[in-house]
């Protein structure tokens, strides 16, 4: 019997033993436009961002507002060029480190001018699927990586993690219309789980304080199986709620906007006034705060890149008052050039699985991946044309415009109220293009007919 407990033992740890450690480096980047020319020619930002990712390194970057990459070659919503997103891992990413990145499908539903991509070691990382997509201004997709466990061909089993990219709708008078983006992506992410896995909500969330609306829908909600975690408040415990870090220097060290005193230098593509908010975060499911799925956070790893604390009201180049030594001094100014905003990184740690036994993956099969409620209108009858709107466009500012050979023959902006609206509309009969355009994107480009 002692022999064969030792036999046992023995057994166990070796498997033990075997299992193997990696790390994944997660970063979220709003690149201001990155590849629309709005700052410059996009072989010079390659350039900065290789510099970016020699230093930080990650296994998973999400690029926030990145010009809308042309869907197909003729695509006249796309601000940045066909192709661009192999040109960035081409000049970019695998200048940095080659061969070694790979780019998940992205969308562009809203027909918006800026869009999120997802890259990722592909030596590390498989992509899966795009699981859902919401869209609400831009596109909001859920998407399925798999980590290339080293004992994958043994056990055929492996892990799973969710990544959901985030850009919301700017400005002190939106928070409302936030709460509505986020508050339908977690809807949606209801329909397609019954509980969170491995999941990440990265980006730029645009966010003044821990009390809006969709800050507590994501870290407070009534059904605790949706919650997600900000490190830095739990597991951290570096930071406390409640907390409003709109220009408050205590949060100093988390500020992500602005890099930039100028609003025009180095370029007027962005804003200024030097740090002074916390809008870039990375929230992270509890099976990954709670190491429940061989996916774990490491403690203390959330960080802000090339922000030293020191950065309140000034650029993160600025020698005046206070040197940076956050970083190399290339990488300091490549962050400047690059965009208005910081980097956020964390650190998982994966642990491979040896025996091929993992928790049940809570997604729902068969659930519709797309998701985007349309617009109708009602033939123009009597000088009046009647609009049915999206729940979702509540809140919103909107410009309506009836065109006729390229000529604007009317045009109205308003804020939407409620989802029906009229419009008088005392044109000639004949039929018109109806372009109903909201923050920087397309809602509905249709032909329409005028009695």
């Amino acid at each position: 019997m002692i022999r064969f407990v030792l036999s046992v033992l023995l057994t166990l740890a070796g498997t033990v033993s075997f299992a193997q450690k990696d790390t994944l480096r997660v970063m979220g980047y709003n690149v201001l436009y990155y590849g629309s020319g709005c700052q410059g020619a996009g072989s010079l930002y390659h350039g900065y961002l290789k510099t970016i990712v020699s230093f930080t390194n990650p296994d998973i970057l999400s690029l926030e507002k990145m010009g809308a990459i042309k869907l197909t070659a003729d695509d006249k919503y796309g601000t940045a060029p066909y192709g661009f997103a192999d040109s960035v891992i081409l000049y970019a990413l695998n200048a940095a480190f080659p061969g070694r990145y790979a780019h998940c499908p992205f969308t562009n539903a809203s027909r918006i001018n800026n869009m999120s991509v997802v890259f990722y070691d592909q030596r590390k990382l498989g992509f899966v699927s795009i699981v859902s997509s919401y869209s609400n201004i831009t596109d909001f997709n859920t998407y399925k990586l798999y980590y290339k466990d080293p004992n994958l061909e043994r056990t055929r089993d492996t892990t799973f993690l969710y990544v959901i990219p985030n850009h919301d709708m700017s400005g002190d008078d939106f928070a409302a219309v936030r709460g509505i983006q986020i508050g339908e992506v977690i809807n949606h992410t209801r329909e397609h789980f019954t509980h969170l896995p491995n999941m990440i909500n990265i980006g730029d969330f645009n966010v003044r304080s821990s009390e809006e609306t969709f800050y507590q829908t994501l870290t407070q909600p009534v059904d605790t199986n949706f919650r997600f975690y900000d490190p830095p408040f739990f597991p951290d415990r570096k930071l406390s709620y409640p907390a409003k870090w709109d220009h408050d220097a205590k949060y100093s060290a988390y500020f992500t906007t602005s890099t930039r005193e100028s609003a025009s230098v180095p370029n007027p593509c962005g804003t200024g006034g030097g740090g002074k908010n916390w809008y870039d975060h990375i929230f992270l499911s509890q099976w990954i705060v709670n190491n429940a799925n061989y996916i774990r956070y490491i403690p203390n790893s959330y960080r802000t890149i090339g922000n030293d604390g020191q950065r309140l009201k000034v650029s993160i180049n600025n020698k005046n008052a206070h040197v940076n030594m956050s970083a190399p001094e290339d990488v300091i100014e490549a962050l400047y050039q690059m965009s208005n905003k910081y980097p956020v990184m964390v650190d998982l740690e994966v642990t491979s699985n040896v025996n091929g036994i993992s928790l049940q993956e809570p997604e729902i099969a068969g659930k519709p991946i797309f998701y985007k409620e349309t617009i109708s209108v009602d033939p123009a009858v009597d000088g009046v044309m009647s609009i049915h709107l999206p729940a979702d466009v509540i809140g919103q500012l909107v410009t309506i415009a009836c065109i006729e050979d390229g000529d604007t023959k009317l045009k109205k902006t308003l804020m939407i109220k409620d989802r029906d609206v009229q419009i008088k509309c005392k044109l000639p009969i004949g039929e018109y293009t109806l372009k109903i355009t909201g923050h920087h994107n397309v809602l509905f480009e249709e032909q329409v007919h005028v009695k």
